[in-house]
């Protein structure tokens, strides 16, 4: 760790509010991070658990949801294989297009719309773990690649494909039709690539806990949004122990010198681009809007804990 402060950057997500408020969307990795202060505001739960519902206490679902409590907070939770069986159904069921499709895309057009929109002033996606998350940022680059190959396939083949579907009983059109989709999806996919690898537009918060795999894996994020060119440059460390001085209790003061072994080496990683931000384990769950706000005030203003 360093042993100056100054050099270390202010412990808040503070630096995130402070951004132009046109600056596009971001992602995190906590459902309870998952907040800020705009004209308005859409979280995107891409965790299969769906958190959001248990976290506001209000149940949501594939269309943007206003929360409870929250004048400017929307809310909606994907689920990616209903998502998937949406998009086949949607596709030609009777070729071979469905499958394409299946292989083609595991997140939803959903998103990609309201992305693409950005009516909204930021767009907040509260992802899943690291594997989950790394496919989820993946996505555009991918399905752009793949798009832009079945594209130049489409030039080649269409003719025969049309011939062959309709010598089977199939309508002349279908492939066509769908040829013309997957040449918009592209479009749209192309667009949300540039603006996920735009710093001004798109950031990701990690959150983690000061233990070893959870670190391990924040640095294998953190290496894997620098490969995609996804901008970073926030860390949240929570349930940290913070053990009262008159405290008797050993198993506390193992796990905080345990933390304490960890938080250290996570300065030493990223004391110099990133703001580390230390929040408590917290005596009781964070859920419903009033919790909710009181958790976000740590997240602008360093916690300090009291031994009181």
């Amino acid at each position: 760790m360093s042993d100056t402060s100054d050099e270390q950057l202010v412990p808040t997500l503070q630096n995130i509010l402070d951004q132009n408020p046109s600056s596009g969307y971001f992602a995190v990795r906590k459902t309870t991070t998952s907040s800020q202060c705009r004209e308005s505001v859409l979280l995107i739960s891409t965790d299969p658990a769906h958190n959001l519902s248990d976290a506001f206490g209000q149940k949501f679902s594939k269309d943007a949801t206003k929360v409870n409590g929250f004048a400017n907070l929307y809310a909606m939770e994907i689920d990616p294989t209903s998502a998937i069986q949406e998009m086949i159904e949607q596709s030609d069921q009777n070729g071979m297009m469905g499958s394409m499709m299946q292989d083609l895309a595991f997140a939803i057009p959903g998103i990609m719309k309201h992305v693409k929109s950005m009516q909204y002033s930021v767009i907040v996606f509260d992802t899943a773990p690291t594997g989950h998350t790394l496919r989820f940022l993946s996505f555009p680059t991918v399905l752009e690649k793949a798009l832009s190959k079945l594209s130049s396939l489409s030039g080649q083949f269409g003719p025969m494909l049309r011939q062959m579907s309709s010598m089977m009983g199939g309508q002349q059109d279908s492939q066509e039709d769908m040829f013309a989709k997957l040449e918009s999806m592209r479009a749209v996919i192309n667009e949300v690539n540039a603006q996920f690898k735009d710093a001004e537009k798109t950031t990701f918060v990690c959150v983690c806990i000061s233990e070893f795999l959870s670190l391990y894996e924040t640095e294998r994020l953190v290496q894997e949004l620098t490969a995609y060119e996804i901008d970073t440059h926030n860390v949240v460390v929570n349930q940290l122990l913070f053990p009262k001085k008159s405290s008797n209790c050993e198993h506390c003061m193992v796990r905080q010198k345990m933390q304490q072994k960890y938080l250290a080496e996570a300065h030493e990683l990223y004391d110099e681009f990133f703001h580390i931000v230390q929040l408590p384990l917290l005596t009781e769950e964070v859920r419903g809007p009033e919790k909710l706000k009181a958790f976000s005030k740590m997240l602008v203003e360093p916690y300090v804990p009291t031994d009181d």
